[in-house]
C-alpha cells in the first residue's frame, strides 16, 4: 500500500518538469556550465568565455546551453553580437524546493538549515 504522499496525483505536472531539468543538469559538462553561471550571478556570463573558462568547444557548448535554456534552467539575452547566458535561480529554486519539500516539511528527515548554509 502506498502512503498520502505518493499516492497524491501530481495534477500540475511538476513531477515531469522537475525530471526533465534534472535529465538537463546530469551531464558533468552541463552542471560544470550551470555551476560557472551561477558563479558569475547576476550578470551571466558571454558565450565565449563560457568557452574558454570550461575548455568546450564552441558547437559542443551551444548544444549544452540549448539544452539548459530550453530546460528553463538558464536565460539568455543578446547585447550586440554578444550572447549574455545566465543561470535562472528562480527555476533553480523551485527545483529544490520540490526536491526538499517532503523532507524537510513533512518528516524533517533533513534541517532546511543544512541545505542552505554553505560552509
Amino acid at each position: 500500500m502506498t502512503g498520502p504522499t505518493m499516492a497524491r496525483k501530481d495534477e500540475s505536472g511538476q513531477t515531469a518538469r522537475f525530471a526533465d531539468m534534472l535529465a538537463a543538469i546530469g551531464t558533468e559538462p552541463r552542471l560544470r556550465i550551470l555551476r560557472l553561471l551561477l558563479a558569475a550571478h547576476p550578470g551571466g556570463m558571454v558565450v565565449g568565455d563560457i568557452a574558454a573558462e570550461l575548455a568546450i568547444a564552441g558547437s559542443t557548448l551551444s548544444h549544452h546551453l540549448e539544452k539548459l535554456r530550453n530546460e528553463q534552467l538558464v536565460t539568455v539575452r543578446r547585447d550586440g553580437t554578444f550572447l549574455w547566458y545566465a543561470a535562472n535561480t528562480g527555476a533553480l529554486q523551485e527545483l529544490l524546493g520540490f526536491l526538499y519539500a517532503e523532507c524537510c516539511t513533512r518528516n524533517r528527515v533533513i534541517d532546511p538549515s543544512r541545505i542552505v548554509c554553505c560552509k
